[in-house]
């Protein structure tokens, strides 16, 4: 049996790749819930340790079914290697610390998830990493930002949670100009909707709780890219420091990328209706999602993904006040600030995802106290709607 999938479509590679069947002959990828591997001989394990012989040591950095995933993820999104990671957060923390140093800078969009700003800031920034912060489209600030000793452009896109588009493109030509990394976080259209490595990027992060999960169970991250800066450097980094995803949920991201495709694209459908409909509603002032005609980066996020997403913002009048009115009324939709599950999901990010970040860094990234965030799920959207109606009819 094969494990190479690179000339099928993403469907089948979304079901088939990276998986090599043991002896058992078994029709599902198996969990391999060990922490170490036994060896033939001494000299095996002398050969395993020095690198000289492919294959399994001990399950922090060698596990075969979290190797499927990584492999059958690289497959999807194109890239030659894959290193998956205990978190999202994680993952953006392994790549840094692998491919950065002390004195090095990074110039990141200012319209990124709070805890990666509080990372970037509080955390990598005591070993001597600079950031600065520019508007996700603006590409003169972005290479006004530049400086020599500048080693990567980091990025979501869409933007959590304001659905903002950046130029994959026109940034990756940029990158290449100033002898910079492309870090794109693509955790809100995954592969099934946005391929950034095929627009320029260097380098992908998900996080894999979100939407390659899809069910809100697991925690996990990767990071795909080359086979040199990923599969030996990032790689090397896990290896050592022990960032490690579980086989099991290994494997239950495995069962997730099976389905990705028809899920994100029934999250999309959804929130495209729920998005037309806010737009229209009298109670709402502002709607931010790429689908939308009034976007201003529309034409671009069709160009760039073959859906839209299903993360939806909008804004009402009233403030925290008003906003927390529409949360607390709401009857069946779940309170939560994670993303990406099967269930609709609401939260307030000015006091949750971005609550930790200043004053002027919420304002900055357009994180008002009026905003709500919606991550559409796959209910029927009339039951959504009315869900939302309930909190609505209050302001």
């Amino acid at each position: 049996m094969t494990n190479n999938f690179s000339d099928k479509g993403f469907a089948t590679r979304a079901v088939r790749a990276g998986h090599l069947r043991t002896p058992e002959g078994e029709q599902s990828e198996p969990i391999f819930p060990t922490s170490s591997f036994v060896f033939d001989s001494a000299e095996q394990a002398a050969a395993r340790f020095g690198g000289d012989e492919k294959g399994n040591i001990y399950s922090r950095f060698t596990n075969p079914t979290v190797r499927t995933f990584e492999q059958r993820l690289a497959a999807l999104e194109g890239g030659e290697a894959c290193v998956a990671t205990a978190s999202g957060m994680s993952a953006i923390l392994s790549t840094f610390m692998a491919l950065l140093e002390s004195g090095d800078h990074v110039v990141s969009s200012r319209s990124i998830f709070g805890t990666t700003r509080v990372l970037f800031d509080k955390y990598l920034g005591k070993f001597g990493l600079q950031t600065d912060y520019v508007a996700l489209t603006d590409l003169a600030a972005w290479e006004k930002a530049i400086k020599p000793n500048t080693k990567a452009l980091f990025l979501e896109t869409p933007s959590n949670p304001l659905n903002e588009i950046a130029d994959l493109v026109a940034l990756s030509a940029l990158a290449k100009k100033h002898d910079c990394l492309l870090i794109v976080d693509n955790c809100f259209c995954t592969p099934a909707l946005q391929q950034p490595l095929s627009l320029g990027a260097d380098i992908v992060i998900h996080s894999a709780t979100k939407y390659i999960d899809g069910q809100g169970r697991c925690i996990g991250g990767a990071v795909v890219g080359d086979a040199q800066r990923v599969g030996e450097e990032v790689y090397g980094f896990l290896r050592t420091a022990g960032p490690t995803m579980s086989a099991f949920n290994a494997w239950t991201f495995l069962k997730g990328l099976e389905t990705l495709e028809l899920r994100m694209k029934a999250h999309s459908s959804s929130a495209l209706e729920l998005a037309t409909w806010l737009e229209q509603h009298p109670k709402v002032n502002k709607v931010f999602y790429a689908g939308l005609a009034s976007h201003p980066q529309h034409a671009l996020a069709a160009k760039q993904q073959s859906a839209f997403g299903g993360i939806i913002a909008f804004e009402i009048a009233g403030g925290r006040e008003a906003a927390w009115k529409v949360v607390n009324s709401t009857q069946w939709i779940s309170i939560t600030a994670n993303l990406g599950d099967s269930k609709t999901t609401i939260t307030h990010p000015a006091t949750t995802t971005h609550g930790r970040l200043s004053p002027e860094a919420k304002a900055e990234a357009g994180i008002s106290d009026g905003l709500l965030r919606l991550s559409v799920g796959l209910e029927t959207v009339a039951d959504i709607k009315a869900d939302l109606q309930h909190g609505l009819d209050l302001l």
